[in-house]
């Protein structure tokens, strides 16, 4: 079974992110979605997110094509979620640079060369959310 990863905030499923989905499915067989602590959104996106980590965790593992869905690490860029997963490939949103970038010197650090691939915007003039408010 080949494993797929994508991160997340995933503060309200829209169909943006099931597009994210459908598409890191298509890199393999089983997609396990790691979503953001709070602490993560306030680090990556400069808010505290409207639902709790746990809820947006539960959201999430109940959408097509997700096989699971897990809360990301506490420590942040500590990335033992990946350690702890092992996946195959690591599919970023088109959006998600900064988080390529961390992963990147992570990968400098541990020796890891997971594959990651940027996957394609979903109709980004008008599903982003920070055009949503």
């Amino acid at each position: 079974m080949k494993k797929v990863v994508v991160f997340g905030i995933f503060d309200g499923v829209h169909d943006g992110h099931r597009s994210l989905f459908k598409q890191a499915k298509e890199h393999g067989d089983e997609l396990i979605v790691i979503v953001g602590r709070d602490s993560a959104s306030l680090r990556w996106k400069n808010k505290k997110p409207r639902h709790s980590e746990e809820t947006r965790r539960g959201l999430v593992s109940k959408e097509k094509g997700v096989d699971s869905a897990v809360l990301g690490d506490e420590e942040q860029s500590s990335y033992k979620v990946l350690e702890d997963i092992n996946p195959d490939i690591i599919c970023l949103g088109y959006d998600q640079n900064s988080l390529e970038k961390d992963i990147r010197e992570w990968f400098l650090k541990t020796g890891s060369d997971t594959p990651l691939v940027h996957l394609k915007p979903y109709q980004p003039e008008t599903n982003h959310n920070s055009l949503r408010k």
